[in-house]
């Protein structure tokens, strides 16, 4: 089965309004210090140009707040786009304010860390790219400002600038990589919680399931043994009707076999036996698995293909994975009893079992939550078939699908892994 991806941090849209908070945080203070460098320090810059790259800012994060205001999805790439226009708007002060030369040069690394803890690993390093890329372009084409001049040796290149450069690149370097594994570890660690709350409350639910099993078990047996009872002495009394005689037998093994059933049901409550599934040739025991659910659906035609192949299929098999494969096979009896088609092929590594009706097939929504909740494939089903197999086939390290076949009908798709005999 796939895997699923990552979870993220946060999603899109929490992390755009997070960024266009701190745009509006940074550029605030960006404008006071221009102001204060101005007035009180005579820095000697292009105060009507920076005032203007800073309006823009201004109202590129206006632009944002209303952007956020519509029902419009975030995307990677929407958000990769924000981040690169603060490094275009961060690239156009520096260039009017010394370049390189500038003490908040490497608020750089402020883009670069935000996109690798937010965003995958590729558009991660397009931020780191771009602000190291402006970083250089900044060391040789800049307005001067005399108050951050440094000397400059023979060569014509500011060794303190350089060193500023080297840093900033291992900086950025270093940032995208460590913080994006963290961040990585991180939507592990949650992808791998969710999954363990999404157990434990199924396991709950079949806890449940099982226990209102076990006390219907016990309830139904004083009916059934008076149907017996009841169903003996009307074949006595009817024995001048064969035809009567016959029904009232049909209807005898069908109350033994749900007797057998429940007794057998309290019998595998037993968690010893429960604990060690059996290993068997899975072609014998699914042929068994067939008959006995022929003797439950007599007015079902079906076939049973096995594939012709070198090998023996081995199973780890228990009563509950019988339910479980019978429970598939009732769903495409009530779906059409007509020609159910029943397939056994395997591989190397595991086993498929194909079941397919000629129903109405199934919506895509329903085979989407299968296992996740009690949903169903019948109009007056409660859906606890469907979600107990799911479980005990996911519980043998299995998987089930539902499709829609193309010429009609469901397609129920059975994987489960070999085993040693």
């Amino acid at each position: 089965m796939p895997t699923a991806p990552p979870l993220p941090l946060s999603t899109p849209s929490r992390n755009l309004v997070r960024l266009t908070l701190v745009r509006g945080i940074t550029w605030t203070g960006f404008l006071i210090a221009a102001i204060v460098g101005v007035e009180l320090l005579h820095l000697e810059i292009e105060v009507a140009a920076v005032i203007g790259v800073i309006v823009c800012m201004g109202l590129v994060n206006l632009f944002t707040w209303w952007r956020l205001g519509r029902q419009w999805a975030v995307s990677h790439t929407e958000y990769v786009l924000h981040l690169l226009a603060d490094t275009v708007g961060l690239t156009l002060l520096f260039y009017l304010t010394g370049g390189s030369s500038n003490p908040f040069i490497n608020y750089y690394l402020v883009p670069v860390t935000i996109a690798a803890a937010t965003l995958p690993w590729r558009y991660a390093w397009i931020i780191a790219s771009a602000a190291m890329g402006s970083y250089t372009l900044l060391m040789w084409v800049y307005h001067p400002v005399p108050q951050f001049a440094h000397y400059y040796d023979a060569v014509g290149v500011n060794l303190h600038i350089l060193g500023m450069w080297i840093n900033f690149g291992l900086s950025a370097g270093l940032v995208t990589f460590f913080i994006y594994k963290m961040a990585h570890a991180l939507r592990s660690r949650e992808q791998a919680l969710s999954q363990t709350r999404e157990a434990a409350l199924r396991n709950e639910q079949i806890v449940a399931v099982a226990t209102q099993a076990a006390g219907t078990a016990h309830e139904l047996g004083t009916p059934l043994s008076t149907m017996a009872v009841l169903l003996s002495e009307m074949r006595e009394s009817a024995k001048d009707d064969p035809e009567l005689t016959e029904d009232i037998e049909l209807l005898r093994r069908q109350v033994d076999v749900c007797k057998s059933r429940l007794r057998h049901l309290v019998e595998s409550t037993d968690r010893r036996r429960m604990a060690e599934p059996e290993v068997c040739d899975a072609r014998e025991w699914l042929k068994g698995v067939v008959q006995r659910w022929l003797v439950l659906r007599p007015d079902v035609s079906h076939r049973l293909e096995i594939a012709e192949q070198r090998g023996t299929p081995w199973l780890k098999v228990d009563t509950t994975l019988d339910q479980a494969i019978t429970n598939l096979l009732n769903n495409a009896a009530d779906a059409n009893p007509d020609d159910v088609s029943i397939r056994l092929d395997w591989n190397d590594d595991e086993a498929i079992i194909d079941i397919r009706d000629h129903g109405p097939g199934v919506s895509l929504e329903i085979a989407d939550q299968l296992g996740e909740t009690f949903v169903s494939t019948k109009s007056k089903g409660l859906g606890i078939g469907l979600f107990l197999t799911h479980a005990t086939i996911n519980r043998f390290g299995g998987g089930v699908s539902l499709y829609n076949h193309p010429d009609g009908g469901t397609l129920t798709e059975v994987i489960l892994p070999h085993s040693e005999p």
